[in-house]
């Protein structure tokens, strides 16, 4: 399929962008990646990249391409056929912040054309892209979407360290502000990823990646609740869940561990539970008690712990704990809402003295009063407790089998007779 080279723009640079202007890129178009982190647009411009999906031999590819430049100036962004906005919604309190995405919408309507197409992809709740980027975009330049510019919604599908589903061949979900915003956006897509999935507005398609992180959300929630009860029962959850899974019908495997992280599980959620209460009045029960549950999960692990070293006759207070994984997700270096971090400073409060083996993790990101070393048989010997937190697949497991005096394992990664699971 031949492509028409169109000049692109991809608002943020993150774990969301940087995937997504790599691929434009490789699909034969012109990207400038805008991002406000001037450290970051350097060490991109550099062909260093931080996120898995993206290997520095892709990013030099596109660099050295001479379509693909970085820049933190929005008038670069000037004359763009194109523009995707994938800035971070966060929560302040509690609440939806879409200050980024609407600072982004700000400085891009100041570059609109008309027939140009603006696509949001940030996470949010149902009819932002109606009421809160539309709105901004005809007010800065002039021009009435669906009319004169095209207007569409577009949620992320990135999974970072999948080897399987990748940007390209995940199935996109794509809407638009009217039919013809539609054919717009559906038409740049189809250049990016092998299939694109239209749906009818862009509030049922900022409702579709709610509802997907839900369900995660929740089902992670009801075996994290189970894994608190099957201690105390003595029932292995592990083995129950692996005999659940036999069932070929009815049953998604879901596997319990010290909480949540991400920008998307713990934080998607909640957009859906506010606009709920904000709109109808009603409490979403099921993401409060799946919110209440995850979050406490790090609290959990760290009274295991604190159990497990009490039965040995060791205080938390002075111990020497090695904690492996500080990620939210195994082989990935993204320590966003990490519930590993969480629990490093949870045994810290304890008084433990905390150590910890993250290769993933750029050093410059995590927390400064955890100190990171390799993971020696010296280190693991040393240690009074092991936690397994994060499961990468570079972690010599077979070593702290051999050498751990303790191991607490959340991610059922060891099975020594040292060892206790979650």
């Amino acid at each position: 399929m031949s492509v028409t080279t169109k000049k692109v723009v991809v608002v943020g640079q993150g774990y969301v962008g940087l995937p997504l202007a790599v691929r434009v890129v490789e699909a034969g178009h012109n990207v400038v990646g805008l991002d406000v982190d001037e450290m970051r647009v350097k060490r991109l411009a550099a062909g260093e990249s931080f996120a898995e999906d993206v290997t520095s031999h892709r990013l030099l590819a596109a660099l050295n391409s001479g379509r693909y430049s970085l820049s933190t100036d929005y008038a670069d962004a000037a004359d763009f056929d194109v523009c995707v906005i994938t800035v971070p919604t966060p929560l302040k309190d509690g609440v939806p912040d879409l200050s980024f995405v609407e600072t982004a919408a700000q400085a891009v309507a100041q570059q609109l054309r008309p027939n140009a197409t603006v696509i949001l992809e940030s996470t949010t709740y149902p009819c932002t892209t109606e009421h809160v980027v539309s709105p901004i975009l005809e007010a800065g330049s002039g021009l009435r979407a669906g009319e004169d510019f095209f207007l569409g919604y577009s949620p992320e599908r990135i999974d970072p360290g999948n080897p399987t589903w990748r940007l390209e061949n995940t199935p996109k979900v794509v809407s638009g502000l009217n039919d013809v915003s539609l054919r717009h956006v559906e038409q740049f897509y189809d250049d990016v990823v092998d299939r694109t999935v239209p749906v009818s507005s862009p509030r049922t398609a900022e409702l579709t990646k709610l509802l997907e992180n839900t369900f995660r959300h929740v089902n992670i929630a009801l075996v994290n609740e189970l894994a608190m009860f099957c201690k105390p029962l003595d029932i292995d959850i592990w083995e129950v869940i692996d005999a659940a899974a036999t069932k070929p019908f009815g049953f998604m495997r879901f596997l319990p561990g010290p909480g949540v992280g991400g920008h998307c599980l713990p934080i998607d959620p909640s957009y859906l539970s506010w606009q709920v209460k904000q709109t109808l009045r009603h409490d979403f029960r099921f993401v409060t008690l799946a919110n209440d549950i995850n979050s406490h999960m790090p609290d959990h692990v760290v009274l295991r712990v604190a159990r497990g070293l009490n039965a040995r006759r060791k205080p938390v207070n002075g111990s020497r704990i090695l904690v492996l994984g500080l990620a939210y997700k195994k082989n990935a270096g993204d320590i966003r809402e990490s519930p590993a971090v969480a629990v490093a400073l949870g045994l810290r409060q304890l008084g433990a003295h905390v150590l910890a083996v993250e290769p993933h993790v750029d050093p410059s990101r995590l927390p400064e009063d955890i100190l990171c070393v390799e993971l020696t048989e010296e280190q693991v010997a040393a240690s009074d407790a092991v936690v397994i937190t994060t499961d990468h697949d570079v972690f010599d497991y077979a070593l702290v089998e051999r050498t751990a005096r303790y191991v607490f394992d959340a991610c059922n990664r060891c099975s020594a007779e040292t060892v206790e699971r979650l």
